[in-house]
Formats: C-alpha cells, sequence, structure tokens
C-alpha cells in the first residue's frame, strides 16, 4: 500500500473509533464526515492506481 493510502485509512479508523467515545454530536458527526472524506480520497487512490494492492 502506498503511504498516502495507508495514512487516509489510519485517519479514518482512529476518527471513527473517537465517535465511538462519547463525544458530543457535533464533534461526532464532523468526525464521522471527515472519517468519509478519507475514504472518498482512499477510494479515488484506488481507481487512479488500478494495479496497487489496496484492497485489504
Amino acid at each position: 500500500m502506498s503511504r498516502t493510502f495507508d495514512d487516509l485509512k489510519d485517519k479514518a479508523d482512529r476518527a471513527e473509533r473517537l465517535v465511538r467515545t462519547g463525544l458530543d454530536p457535533l464533534t461526532a458527526e464532523r468526525l464521522r464526515a471527515f472519517a468519509e472524506e478519507c475514504r472518498r480520497q482512499m477510494a479515488a487512490t484506488e481507481r487512479d492506481e488500478p494495479g496497487a494492492p489496496h484492497a485489504t
């Protein structure tokens, strides 16, 4: 996996874990949106590099 892909996955995973800690609703929603954006960027990376082994 590329470093960028790994970084995006780590950020998305971390944001999703933080949401489960009982934060206020606004912060939780912002973290969910951030994680979603990271996952969209990961998908775009996979489309841009079709032969790259990004699937987990």
